[in-house]
């Protein structure tokens, strides 16, 4: 056992404190350089990168574009998280929380801002009418399922991730407190998902969405190498059915390579400006055009 933390009568922020993103993580908020955010020819500028939290806002654009909406035709510019990016000057006036995603709607004018990805899967939903119910009942239980996830799904990454996948060193309580925590989020959902086909009731939206990339990753085996069988993943069969069933949708397979930069490069669409790139610019094409 190592030993014991002796807390400071005032905390100080070390830089050298370690782990995956010691080099980007800091206590202050605010742009650290000048960098101005591209701008392409649709109406809907999206600012993010391929992480659980970015799938989500990719994933609904692509069910809107499925579904017939064309006016959600959308340019989407890699914000490269582990370099800084997000703290550009431009990064930080679409979201001065400086997280990734952020949405910008140019069909208004002045351009509308959007951050927080529950936020913008609202502002999708109720422009375009789609993935999220009329009925004010149904309605309801999307946003409880939908603002579940915005509650719980820190547990999973900033808590049992990082422990298990990012910290410089293992340590058991904070690995077991997460674990734990984690697998009882995992039984709420099987427990919901035995008697709904999807988290909300009989209909996908955008709480599916929302829970997939997290949950789904995980379930999948797709999160965290390990976690699946750490976590026991294959015992919660009603959500293995739902994660299953929703990794097979087309606009699925499509939304969850956008701006990815790691994995297959047959699953890596750094920038997605039409349709057409999911065809020609998967980073495998990519890099053998050389």
């Amino acid at each position: 056992m190592t030993d014991s933390y002796t807390l400071p009568r005032v905390w100080t922020w070390d830089k050298d404190n370690g782990g995956a993103f010691a080099s980007i993580n800091r206590p202050v908020a605010g742009a650290t350089h000048d960098r101005e955010l591209p701008v392409g020819r649709h109406p809907l500028q999206l600012y993010s990168m391929g992480t659980p939290n970015g799938q989500k806002v990719t994933i609904m654009l692509e069910e809107l574009l499925a579904a017939g909406h064309q006016g959600a035709e959308y340019d989407a510019w890699m914000v490269r998280i582990g370099d800084g990016e997000q703290f550009g000057s431009g990064f930080v006036s679409a979201n001065p929380n400086s997280k990734i995603p952020a949405l910008m709607d140019h069909s208004i004018s002045p351009p509308q801002r959007v951050f927080e990805s529950g936020s913008i899967l609202i502002y999708l939903a109720e422009k375009f009418g789609a993935f999220l119910p009329s009925d004010p009942a149904m309605r309801t239980e999307t946003l409880s399922w939908l603002f579940w996830q915005m509650g719980s799904a820190p547990m999973l990454g900033g808590g049992f991730g990082h422990f298990f996948a990012y910290a410089p060193e293992k340590f058991e309580y904070p690995i077991n407190r997460y674990a734990m925590e984690v697998k009882r989020q995992m039984d709420v959902l099987d427990r919901r998902l035995e008697s709904n086909e999807y988290i909300a009731g009989d209909s996908y939206t955008i709480a599916d969405i929302a829970i997939w990339p997290w949950y789904g990753g995980v379930a999948l085996g797709r999160a965290y190498e390990g976690a699946d069988v750490f976590l026991d993943v294959g015992s919660y069969r009603n959500l293995q059915r739902w994660a299953r069933q929703i990794d097979a949708r087309p606009a699925v397979k499509r939304g969850r390579i956008v701006n990815r930069a790691s994995g297959p490069l047959t699953e890596q669409l750094h920038e997605r400006h039409d349709a057409s790139d999911f065809d020609l610019r998967t980073q495998d094409k990519v890099e053998s055009a050389g």
